[in-house]
């Protein structure tokens, strides 16, 4: 077997070429030199007067690609992490200038521009690649202050959040993305949500108030980034071993609340830790609330109220009064009211949490308890 094995440790060790690598994945070689132009996802090194192969590592690296977009992963954010896995000194390429527009490379002396031949015989090369660009200097630590795009920040707040702001009201989506993955990356999601996007929402927020309506488009582009961000978070960021035999964590705004943004991102840093969750979103009928926990037996229920109109303690009293289970082990889910639309008279008797550290603290206790055997009744 090792003679059978030996031409194809060979090729791997040489190199293979774009439509070797293609067959291999399942793709074609168009994506392939789509993602180099694009993304930067190529080979790292290439011979001087050669054509370029793909290094087991490089191979990896759009392998880890192909993983995080099949998983659901925006191309841009899936390609930021296969680099940073596996190519971490590589700087990343600008969407807006694709190396398809840098001039070509000199002629060989054979008269064979930059391997010309080769790529004709074999469909699946890319185009030529400049030489890699000076490796960039650290980012400076996070730094307050500074201007904001006309948004009433504060004085009090993260370089990120001007940075942030400026680009949201520019309407700039590539921006957008790639500073909200970097807040993530840098301070964690706890804090970059606590300390990044949410002062930069309510400032937008803050601006549509005093703005006779405008800025609405800056606030739901914010928002919509702000989301699909934190959607990509379990899939990009590395996460905890599944907690097994969990009960999960239902997650619901109350009838009549639009607001969801905080229950993703809940959900976000829930499965960060490896807590399962059944995720419903905004403005959830009652009856399909209480299907869902009769159906999925939680540990806990989450509901979300940003206004006092929305919060409803009998709601909260009746799905924490639902029961299941055999005779002598019955359960009942813990509720949890969360958003500031929870007075303390409209929580009275429930536990409350002051921000997202706690909440995450005391659900994942919940979620452990609730692995556990209960305790059988005499």
């Amino acid at each position: 077997m090792a003679v059978l094995d030996e031409p194809e440790a060979t090729a791997d060790a040489a190199g293979l070429t774009t439509g070797a690598v293609a067959r291999r994945l399942g793709v074609s070689p168009t994506t392939l030199r789509s993602w180099d132009r694009r993304y930067g996802l190529g080979p790292a090194v290439r011979a001087e007067g050669r054509h370029r192969r793909w290094s087991p590592a490089d191979i990896a690296m759009v392998e880890e690609m192909c993983r995080l977009t099949s998983a659901g992963a925006p191309p841009a954010e899936a390609a930021r992490v296969a680099r940073l896995r596996h190519h971490p000194t590589t700087p990343p390429t600008d969407p807006a200038s694709p190396r398809a527009s840098t001039p070509p490379a000199p002629p060989r002396a054979d008269g064979d521009v930059d391997g010309e031949a080769e790529d004709a015989a074999d469909p699946g090369a890319t185009d030529p690649r400049p030489e890699p660009e000076p490796e960039p200097e650290p980012r400076p630590p996070a730094r307050r202050g500074g201007a904001g795009g006309g948004l009433p920040l504060g004085g009090d707040v993260r370089q990120e959040c001007r940075g942030l702001a400026r680009a949201a009201v520019r309407l700039d989506a590539p921006e957008l993305e790639q500073r909200l993955l970097d807040a993530v990356d840098r301070h964690g999601l706890v804090v970059a949500w606590e300390e990044v996007m949410v002062p930069t929402l309510r400032a937008v927020g803050r601006k549509w108030e005093s703005s006779g309506d405008r800025y609405v488009e800056v606030e739901h582009l914010l928002s919509w980034h702000i989301s699909s961000t934190l959607r990509g978070v379990p899939f990009l960021f590395p996460r905890r071993d599944p907690v097994t035999g969990a009960a999960p964590v239902v997650l619901a705004c109350t009838p009549g609340e639009q607001h969801s943004l905080p229950l993703e991102v809940l959900t976000a840093a829930l499965a960060e830790r490896g807590l399962p969750t059944r995720t419903l979103g905004a403005a959830v009928p009652t009856e399909a609330l209480l299907a869902c926990v009769r159906r999925t037996g939680p540990a806990a229920v989450v509901l979300w109220a940003q206004t006092r109109s929305t919060a409803s303690l009998p709601l909260a009293r009746h799905v924490a009064g639902l029961e299941w289970g055999t005779a002598g082990a019955r359960r009942r889910p813990t509720v949890l009211p969360a958003g500031p639309g929870w007075d303390r008279r409209a929580s009275a008797g429930f536990p409350r949490c002051s921000g997202l550290r706690e909440a995450v603290d005391t659900l994942g206790r919940l979620c452990e308890d609730g692995a556990r055997p209960p305790a059988r009744g005499h």
